[in-house]
């Protein structure tokens, strides 16, 4: 044990550690699919650290061997109030198989990359493995797998509809989306002792009941879960309720009879205000692996210790795209001295070399975007804000971005600032061109300055009926950004590529619209080595396309690729040209 741990920051992860700490019993005991990394990005920190900074002793158990005597479940003991159980960044499922439902052979997320360190269906696993330890303990369960199985959900490894993980992981609460507020507010319940009715009356949760009844005035009655297993219209009708609804800024309580219960998911909590959301970025995260990782490397780590994330939320609505169904539509943007002041951190780090590796989010290039009258948000319902057109309401002025971007490059010992997270291109161009002179602005900015010599940008295809089907932009406004692109280049005297990403056996596309993808004259002189074959997560449009043969979005009836020796020859289209 490094005694020279600050121990008012400090969270444990042993017996011993705790005890260093002189804790008896931690209030909190989180379970993770992930090392623990003490850094923003990381949805195990952030929760830590919120709970942390509102006087609760928090424990965190990474990465538990569910194989052995099950020690690594005992080993901290019960918690004063519950266990929180999350499965990592990322879906177990997507963490371990590719598109072809291989078994991957390296975990970024553990160190080393070492595969196997956990469990599939993580959540669920833990969960019921810590129910027959502590049956009277709660469990919250949360992060990615936890909120994006809320509901009903086509699970593509198995194949079929599965219900919603409360009832496979016997979970009592469960929190989706960006969990700081609903896990203060149950932990306030919880600790004071508040009856089970109380705590039901929490925001943005879901929790199984055998009644229909709720406190929240109009609710929504899904089709039951019963009846998505026999009728995929039905199973189409609902998540089109459920997206419009997440879509919306005041959505209503949702209600999912499933067997003898009912699955109540209630509404999420309003959208976190500036000084709300620099408080939880602003919480003294080490921004390093717990020290029990020393000598040791998390390849997920090495990709973002030095990124920043500027704000949440995103409202393309890709339809293969699950941020908007766990972060939200409505973009939630930093302060620029909260960004400024992490940027300050980052260049006192150890093994700082003067280059910030990203600084953005969801959307790189959706920072401060917001509805210029919020009236008219607030009884908006559209799924994204920019396709298949910009609302007339939407602000997308890139100047405080740019500003955002010089202020942070201009700090003492900062060289470069990368921008690493994905770029709208269609929040600045249309087809007559630029939208605005700040778009223009950007994009110079970006290319010139941001860049490592490679600007990746996402088209996803080139034909139209498969882009409406994803709901992504225009393959002409590639071909302007394109043109843009070489014109800024050959101007600026510099050898720089353009990167284009693709996706193969998207619903709606055929071996056609593949062929006609590698044969598009604007690819001519482009390595097509940026893709991948589609993979069907939970709670996506898309994802409901491939299992029902519907679109959600349109109730009609979609193309769908399933034969795995079809998908891979979509895909080979990538790399054959002929």
């Amino acid at each position: 044990m490094d005694l020279s741990i600050n121990k008012s920051i400090f969270i444990p992860t042993s017996r011993k550690e705790m005890q260093y700490l002189g804790w008896e019993q931690p209030d909190v005991i989180l379970f993770s699919g992930d090392a623990f990394i003490d850094h923003p990005s990381f949805g195990t920190a952030v929760i830590a650290r919120v709970l942390l900074d509102n006087g609760y002793k928090v424990a965190v158990i990474p990465q538990p061997n569910w194989r052995d005597d099950l020690r690594d479940f005992k080993k901290l003991g019960e918690p004063r109030l519950f266990f929180g159980v999350n499965a990592g960044v990322m879906d177990s499922m997507i963490n371990h198989y590719t598109a072809n439902k291989r078994l991957r052979s390296n975990d970024a997320y553990t160190p080393g990359g070492e595969s196997g360190r956990r469990p599939d269906y993580a959540v669920t696993i833990y969960s019921k493995i810590l129910k027959s330890i502590y049956p009277n303990t709660p469990i919250i369960i949360g992060g990615v797998e936890a909120s994006l199985r809320r509901f009903s959900h086509y699970d593509y490894w198995q194949n079929r509809v599965l219900p919603s993980i409360l009832l496979d992981s016997g979970a009592d609460w469960l929190v989706y989306g960006m969990g700081e507020k609903p896990i203060l507010e149950l932990a306030f319940k919880i600790s004071s002792g508040e009856s089970l009715e109380m705590i039901r009356r929490t925001n943005q949760i879901a929790y199984l009941s055998n009644k229909k009844n709720t406190f929240y005035s109009d609710p929504i009655v899904l089709n039951s879960h019963e009846e998505s297993l026999k009728n995929n219209l039905a199973f189409a009708e609902n998540f089109k309720i459920i997206e419009t609804e997440s879509n919306s800024w005041n959505p209503k309580h949702i209600i999912e009879p499933t067997g003898d219960y009912y699955v109540h998911v209630t509404p999420p909590y309003p959208q976190l205000t500036r000084e709300e959301i620099d408080s939880i970025y602003d919480l003294p995260y080490t921004r390093k692996p717990h020290p029990r990782y020393v000598g040791k490397t998390i390849p997920a780590y090495e990709m973002i210790k030095f990124s920043i994330n500027t704000h949440r939320g995103c409202f393309g609505s890709c339809s293969f795209c699950t941020i908007s169904a766990h972060q939200g539509k409505f973009v939630q943007s930093r302060s620029e001295e909260s960004i400024l002041k992490e940027a300050e951190q980052i260049v006192k780090m150890d093994n700082f070399k003067g280059y910030i590796s990203d600084l953005g989010g969801p959307s790189a290039n959706m920072y401060k975007m917001k509805g210029r009258e919020q009236e008219i948000c607030y009884s908006c319902k559209r799924d994204s804000c920019i396709f298949p057109n910009i609302c007339k309401n939407l602000d997308v002025s890139h100047l405080s971005l740019i500003n955002l971007y010089t202020k942070v490059g201009e700090i003492n010992g900062v060289k470069k600032v990368f921008i690493g997270s994905g770029i709208r291109y269609d929040l600045f161009l249309n087809k007559d061109g630029y939208i605005d002179a700040s778009g223009k602005v950007y994009l110079e900015e970006v290319i010139k300055n941001h860049t490592s010599g490679w600007l990746k940008i996402a088209p996803e295809h080139t034909e139209e009926h498969v882009l409406k089907a994803m709901g992504k932009p225009s393959f002409k406004l590639f071909t302007i950004l394109k043109n843009e692109f070489d014109s800024i280049v050959k101007r600026e005297g510099l050898k720089y590529k353009i990167v284009p990403y693709f996706i193969s056996s998207h619903p709606g596309c055929r071996m056609e619209d593949m062929r006609a993808l590698s044969q598009n004259p604007q690819l001519k002189n482009i390595s097509l080595e940026q893709v991948q074959d589609f993979t069907p997560t939970p709670m996506t449009r898309s994802s409901i396309s491939f299992h029902t043969g519907i679109d959600p979005k349109t109730l009609k009836n979609i193309f769908v690729e399933k034969d795995p020796r079809m998908k891979i020859k979509q895909k080979s289209f990538f790399f054959n040209k002929k």
